[in-house]
């Protein structure tokens, strides 16, 4: 009996022991084990890509102010550049950027002046007069010439920023907006013409008539106008 329990000491005292180094040879694993993975499908980054891809999206009416890609390096990772593609990232991709990144910034304007015109074509050119959709002009003439209507009523347009000397006629706002108000100033700042006449009501057609001599034209939440 007291074989099997001197026995039975040892084998308890060996299995501690084991147990002990085990634990400290596996720390590190077994901390790590305790930790949240990430799902088996999870992509891992492509270390070429982690090193090349900017950190930010370039603006798509920016022009870089330091060295650009030479036309000659415009080249995809895989594929290649249509002659239009080129055109647009010509003088436009920083040395160190991915002419990829840059394409697709145009890309995108496309797509967004593309999807606003399929609903409204007159959102569409408010949002290329205002501003909200930037680089416009290079997008479309470039990548998407199809919306060359849109960009040309945004041409003539302007927004609601104070406008200098502003070519006499009937202006309409490309807006429904019920706080849209405008006036038209002469020289020695009096009020030539203002509206609307009566305040808007929700989806009315706003006009403003600029008289000749007109030499500030100024509007509040009328977003852009074009010619009428």
């Amino acid at each position: 009996m007291y074989r099997r329990s001197a026995a039975a000491a040892v084998l308890l005292a060996a299995a501690l022991t084991l147990t002990a180094c085990s634990s400290d040879g596996d720390g590190k694993a077994s901390a790590d084990a305790g930790k949240p993975k990430p799902p088996a499908s999870s992509p891992v980054p492509d270390a070429a890509d982690a090193s090349t891809a900017p950190t930010t999206a370039a603006s798509p009416d920016a022009k870089p102010t330091g060295p650009v890609l030479p036309d000659a390096k415009l080249t995809p990772k895989t594929g290649s550049f249509k002659p239009n593609e080129k055109q647009y990232l010509s003088g436009r991709v920083p040395e160190k950027m991915d002419p990829a990144a840059v394409l697709q910034t145009g890309q995108e304007t496309c797509q967004r002046v593309e999807r606003t015109a399929k609903r409204d074509k007159d959102a569409a050119a408010a949002a290329i007069i205002s501003g909200d959709v930037t680089g416009a002009k290079d997008a479309i003439e470039l990548l998407c010439p199809e919306q060359k209507p849109v960009l040309a009523v945004a041409e003539k347009g302007f927004g609601d920023t104070p406008r200098t000397t502003p070519a006499p006629g009937t202006y309409r706002a490309l807006t429904q907006s019920t706080t849209c108000t405008w006036e038209a100033k002469g020289k020695d700042g009096a009020v030539l013409a203002s509206g609307p006449e009566t305040p808007p009501k929700a989806g009315d057609r706003i006009t403003a008539t600029v008289p000749s001599g007109t030499t500030e034209f100024r509007s509040t939440g009328c977003y852009a106008w074009v010619p009428a």
